[in-house]
């Protein structure tokens, strides 16, 4: 039995793991940098340690002083949340190596699906559908020009390492491949420690599905349906929902089965995500999986009622999954809007400060995973997710409403966040139809920036009218001249 565990994160995502131990009775660990000393993980946490410096380097991503503080506090396992040290193989195995639990995949399975090449290999071994595309890194430039050529333009060169569009470079025509083959490569060396790229043809006005499997150690799986990504910036999601409303029944079960025997395959165990794109033709093709713990879980969670780290924790145990895939259904629906720390109309350039005033709203159906409070400082150091609003519907309409009243009642002063840029992008008529896909942060780029003029003006109108209104009173003497409050409260 596990009845300690140290958690290898910050943020939202240690507070959320914090929350589930305490109900299954687990003491918790947290460790932080000097910049979080007062974050709430470190307060929520049974122990805290300080692990250094602000910068990840020196902090979150020093494996082997994460261990020593597991170590010395006799945790019994480390869950590494998602980024930092979540998809590192070597950190795994040295956890494993200590007689502690990784809650996680092994290093092996972590390995071969963190390398897109060899994902692609075994996909292809197992007849799930794949871009066409090659399935070794690439270097040599008359190589690269014959395969792009049997697989035409546009096509993407990828970093076979990477994630989160690092690496990544779109290529429209021959002329630019030569010097984007060797951006993307040195790009990849630098983020990930490897330069091996690869290239597959790139699918047009695609969207971006994700399958959430789960495995134990004793060979079961199941998926637990759909999660639909396609509202991403950079290759960054916003929004996420699930399901997906492209897909019917049988495409999903013959996507979810194909994500299964995916990781069925490579030995998986645990939770993690099987990526898919899907054509306007509703083709889908595989596209990479993600060892880990995803951001958007808990859309998954609102319409299985499952509680995935509780899951996570139990099969690190060893225990068998509790139920069976017949066992599953889909109920209703929900949505997530990320709450980032970006200005949406400065190009969603980051906006750090102080949260002056930070109130999420309350109430059915709606869920707040955050790792602030009101009164704290957002770092530079780190990701810019200040939260997560999740939303359960009886149906997507529902989901929809229930979105834009939260945002509503969402109240954050001092910084810029894309709460507003959620509440303009679920009010867009393709999202309210369901057809979109990934190109819809660029499609609706004017309309929101005419959206910010006009309000504005409206503000600048009802604030005139206002001002009439209390000059008018002021001279009759009805109230005292003075300075209203009424536009300092700003919404973002």
């Amino acid at each position: 039995m596990i009845e300690k565990i140290l958690i290898a994160n910050r943020g939202e995502i240690a507070v959320r793991i914090i929350r589930t131990a305490k109900e299954m009775g687990i003491r918790t660990v947290a460790v932080f940098s000097e910049a979080d000393r007062n974050a709430l993980h470190a307060q929520l946490a049974d122990e805290a340690y300080c692990i250094g410096p602000a910068p990840s380097r020196e902090s979150y991503l020093r494996g082997y002083r994460i261990l020593e503080v597991a170590v010395a506090a006799h945790a019994h396992a480390i869950h590494p949340g998602y980024g930092f040290l979540s998809e590192n193989a070597d950190f795994a195995r040295a956890v494993e190596a200590s007689g502690l639990r990784f809650i996680g995949p092994p290093a092996h399975a972590m390995e071969q699906m963190g390398s897109k090449i060899q994902a692609r290999r075994l996909a292809r071994q197992l007849n799930v559908p794949l871009v066409p595309g090659t399935d070794e890194a690439l270097s040599d430039i008359q190589q690269v020009l014959r395969i792009a050529r049997d697989t035409g333009f546009p096509l993407l060169i990828k970093a076979s390492a990477g994630g989160g569009g690092k690496g990544m470079r779109s290529v429209a025509s021959e002329s630019d491949l030569e010097s984007q083959l060797q951006s993307a490569s040195s790009e990849a060396l630098s983020a990930f420690g490897d330069g091996s790229v690869f290239i597959e043809k790139q699918i047009l006005q695609p969207r971006h599905i994700e399958i959430q499997i789960l495995t134990d150690v004793h060979g079961n799986g199941v998926y637990l349906f759909e999660r639909e990504c396609s509202i991403q910036r950079r290759h960054q999601k916003i929004i996420e929902e699930a399901p997906s409303s492209c897909l019917d029944p049988a495409t999903r079960e013959r996507m979810g089965s194909d994500a299964l025997r995916l990781a069925l395959a490579c030995g998986y165990v645990g939770a993690g995500t099987v990526e898919f794109l899907v054509d306007s033709q509703k083709n889908y093709y595989f596209l990479e999986m993600n060892t880990r713990l995803q951001v958007e879980h808990p859309v998954t969670e609102a319409i299985t009622g499952l509680d995935l780290v509780r899951l996570q924790i139990e099969i690190a145990e060893g225990r068998p999954l509790p139920f069976h895939q017949e066992d599953l259904k889909i109920d209703g629906h929900s949505i997530e809007l990320r709450i980032s720390a970006e200005d949406p109309a400065n190009d969603f350039l980051p906006s750090t400060g102080r949260l002056d005033r930070y109130r999420p709203p309350v109430g059915k159906g709606i869920r707040i995973d955050s790792g602030y409070v009101e009164g704290d400082d957002i770092p530079l150091s780190y990701d810019p997710l200040v939260a997560k609003l999740i939303v359960h519907g009886s149906d997507r309409r529902d989901a929809i409403l229930r979105m834009r009243s939260a945002v509503e009642d969402f109240v954050v002063e001092g910084i810029e966040t894309t709460l507003d840029y959620g509440y303009f992008a679920v009010g867009q008529d393709d999202f309210l139809c369901g057809e979109f896909d990934t190109g819809f942060v660029a499609k609706h780029a004017e309309a929101y920036a005419h959206s910010l003029k006009d309000s504005q003006l409206g503000e600048d109108l009802a604030y005139a009218a206002y001002s009439i209104y209390r000059d008018a009173l002021t001279k009759a003497g009805e109230i005292h001249a003075g300075t209203s409050n009424w536009r300092l409260r700003r919404k973002n």
